[in-house]
């Protein structure tokens, strides 16, 4: 059982993933409140599914680009979860969970970038192959300096 979650943007995600398929999902329903939602998600998704920590195998966490103050619950709250059940914590690009997802519902065909909101009139980025393969990035930037005509 793969228990995952991603706090690097203002909403908090959780999902659990029993090898075959999602058992169970969460979206935090206010922004910017992840040290509050995490938790109480986790505990949601595992309800849902009838699994105990105990039966979980593994941990995947976003680690950003995001906010410090997002990233850090997240990644605390897996390398905790991960050392007290003694199990793997495995850190993934959030970038990469959307290229992936977009590559999986045929959202894009050949080279694409995916971006996210950075505030202060910047954005997360990162440029990806037909097959979701990150080629460059993330890198941080105002929107005017790395515009691109591949789909966004």
């Amino acid at each position: 059982m793969l228990l995952s979650f991603d706090t690097a943007t203002a909403f908090v995600s959780v999902a659990l993933h029993d090898g075959e398929r999602i058992r169970a999902e969460r979206t935090s329903d206010q922004p910017m409140r992840h040290g509050e939602q995490l938790g109480a998600l986790i505990e949601a998704v595992l309800i849902e599914s009838a699994v105990k920590p105990a039966e979980l195998s593994r941990i995947a966490v976003g680690v950003g680009p995001g906010p410090f103050t997002g990233l850090r619950v997240g990644l605390v709250t897996a390398r905790t979860l991960g050392f007290a059940l003694s199990i793997p914590v495995i850190g993934v690009c959030s970038l990469d969970i959307l290229a992936v997802e977009a590559v999986a519902t045929d959202a894009v065909a050949g080279g694409f970038v995916v971006a996210t909101d950075a505030r202060r009139k910047e954005v997360y980025l990162a440029s990806y192959d037909g097959s979701g393969r990150r080629l460059a990035g993330p890198v941080v930037e105002r929107p005017d300096v790395v515009a691109t005509a591949l789909p966004v």
